[in-house]
């Protein structure tokens, strides 16, 4: 009894990580450049109510009897699929059609990565820097800050699918400045480590990042100026797994009532 009562709390505890998943799926359901996440589950050590045998002579039985001990949250991965290309207002906003992840120089120079390309002009020593709404350099290219004269004007940048930045001569004809937007992949996104704010960080499951300027072996990833990618979460889908998540709590919690009734019972035998 008391196995049922441990069991069932850990499909509880399990199930109420899945809603909280799908709580933060559907909260961030107009982020941009969000990646919807799954909870996955395994099951937890079995434990045998018999030994191999039970006969005199020896003879091993063709089935083991074991029981389950529960379940548990292996794990809460993100899923990297292509958002939808949302128009935007904003000359400065890149969307990403493929793979790659923007580089962004955090205030304590550590790079992290996303896949939200809206970005702003923010004063920078003495010219203006292409940044991030929270004011985080986006790198080029070769990993440096990109940085324009303070005399530019942002409506009047162009970006390429590769990244290659342009800008109006004395002919108003674009022409390169000579600096891309950088571009990175892993072997593994799925490994990077969440940061918040759509950024991501470099972890030993994720594998280092791979600038796909320097890599020929990587499909490119083109650029989009104008959009930005929306989040890949499907509401519907959330809708269904929140209701299967919640029926499964449910039955979680009626084993609990029945392992008590039960061990009720027998407490009772003596009276």
């Amino acid at each position: 009894m008391v196995r049922s009562l441990w069991t069932a709390a850990s499909g509880m505890i399990a199930q109420q990580n899945n809603v909280d998943t799908i709580a933060n799926n559907l909260a961030n359901v107009n982020t941009t450049g969000y990646k919807t996440e799954v909870a996955e589950f395994k099951s937890l050590l079995y434990q045998d109510l018999q030994a191999k045998t039970t006969t005199a002579n020896g003879a091993q039985k063709p089935i083991s009897a074991q029981v389950g001990l529960g379940v548990r949250n292996s794990s809460i991965t993100s899923v990297f699929s292509q958002g939808n290309f949302l128009d935007s207002a904003n000359d400065l906003a890149f969307a990403i059609n493929g793979d790659g992840f923007f580089g962004i120089k955090g205030a304590n120079g550590k790079t992290f990565y996303t896949r939200n390309g809206d970005f702003c002009l923010a004063q920078y020593g003495e010219g203006l820097a292409l940044t991030t709404k929270d004011g985080m350099c986006v790198l080029d290219s070769t990993g440096k800050e990109i940085v324009f004269d303070k005399s530019i004007v942002a409506g009047n940048i162009t970006v390429d699918s590769r990244g290659e930045i342009c800008y109006p001569d004395e002919t108003n004809n674009p022409k390169p400045m000579g600096i891309s937007i950088g571009l990175w992949q892993f072997n593994n996104p799925a490994g990077l480590e969440k940061e918040g704010g759509t950024l991501y960080s470099v972890s030993d499951a994720s594998g280092v990042p791979m600038n796909e300027d320097e890599n020929e072996k990587l499909t490119r990833s083109e650029l989009r100026q104008g959009y930005v990618e929306g989040s890949n979460v499907q509401v519907a889908d959330e809708m269904v797994n929140m209701i299967i998540a919640q029926r499964a709590y449910e039955l979680n919690s009626k084993a609990i009532q029945a392992s008590d009734e039960m061990l009720q019972q027998a407490n009772s035998l003596r009276r």
